[in-house]
């Protein structure tokens, strides 16, 4: 049977010992030396003049006096001596005098936050680290601070996210239950994007700013404008939908030009507007009006215009301006009317559009 601990070099109790008591005591004493380690010092070369009893050190390099030849040993001073304590590598040690927490690597105590540390291939904060992801935190908050000047900082606090070339991704991956749900940053490109995906796979670009000009383009906000490719008859004293038929374009596809109605993709304030050109059909005394109406039956507040002076061909216009807060599935149709004789919109310059604005 060995005669000491393998770790921490404690006295065992042999078969037939007289006074146990006294090698148990001495295990006690080097668990209460090194057991939540804790030292006054790291940095003193000089045992102090007046100690403490039971006060610990870790002896820098260079002892002198009582300490010569212990660098990088623990000193406990009790009973009036100095007792040493040789470390092991994963000793982890609080020091008093400096507020830091050191480590014994097998050859030297070293600050945790020491450049030696600085290569760390994984760090796991609440949890083992992920395949991918050598840093990984579980947590239900997280706080970066700027180092104020009054502490030696510059007041600012800058976080870097650096990618190798133009084709690599450098952002914010936003997941739930680690499936991705949106991106935010650089991906694939130098333009930075916000994109969206309901499925981890296919993204939809919500915000995309060109790099060289800073120009903000929404490739998915629901816009169009269509006008119309023939003359529309319209009887006297009767409302008619507006054919616009020819889209100048339409994204997300809310407009249908088979049934001549914007379709309002998601819920949201739209503007909304129109241009209609009067052209003479037996008489240029025709009163020319318009309005937008939701769902073929409702007109939108502030939708309807009217003109009635005299009308010249081709040249007399009405136009609407609006804004209007519709709901998903509703459709939205212009009507004209003219009111004492029958009348035409002019092709090509007879226009609907519109898109969301909130």
């Amino acid at each position: 049977m060995a005669d000491i601990s393998s770790s921490l070099s404690m006295p065992f109790i042999q078969p037939s010992q007289a006074q146990k008591h006294v090698t148990h005591n001495e295990a006690l004493r080097i668990l209460d030396v090194v057991t939540q380690l804790g030292v006054a010092a790291d940095d003193q070369t000089t045992p102090p003049t007046s100690p403490t009893d039971g006060t610990r050190y870790i002896i820098d390099a260079g002892g002198i006096n009582e300490w010569a030849n212990h660098e990088g040993e623990v000193a406990l001073f009790e009973n009036g001596a100095w007792r040493f304590f040789v470390p092991r590598a994963g000793w982890r040690a609080y020091v008093i005098n400096r507020d830091a927490l050191v480590v014994y690597d097998g050859a030297e105590w070293i600050d945790l936050d020491s450049p030696e540390l600085e290569e760390i291939e994984t760090f796991g904060l609440g949890m083992n680290t992920l395949p991918g992801t050598p840093f990984s935190a579980k947590l239900n908050a997280a706080l970066w601070t700027a180092l104020y000047r009054a502490d030696g900082g510059t007041g600012s606090l800058l976080k870097t996210l650096n990618k190798e070339t133009s084709a690599d991704d450098s952002g914010f991956v936003f997941q739930q239950g680690f499936q991705t749900r949106a991106l935010f940053g650089l991906f694939g490109s130098d333009n930075l994007r916000v994109a969206t995906t309901s499925d981890g796979t296919n993204f939809l670009d919500a915000l995309i700013a060109d790099n060289a000009t800073g120009i903000v383009d929404q490739p998915r906000l629901p816009r169009f404008k269509g006008v119309t490719n023939f003359d529309n008859f319209c009887p006297a004293g009767k409302w008619t939908k507006i054919a616009i038929n020819d889209l100048e374009y339409n994204e997300q596809a809310v407009f249908d030009a088979a049934t001549n109605q914007f379709i309002v993709p998601v819920d949201g304030t739209y503007q909304l507007g129109a241009l209609l050109t009067f052209k003479a059909d037996s008489s240029s005394a025709a009163r020319m009006g318009a309005q937008l109406l939701i769902d073929g039956v409702t007109p939108i507040t502030g939708s309807e215009v009217e003109n009635t002076a005299a009308h010249f061909n081709g040249r007399t216009t009405i136009s609407i301006q609006t804004l209007a807060s519709l709901s998903a599935g509703s459709t939205v149709e212009l009507h004209g009317i003219m009111r004492s004789q029958p009348g035409y919109f002019m092709a090509d310059r007879t226009d609907f559009w519109g898109f969301k604005v909130g």
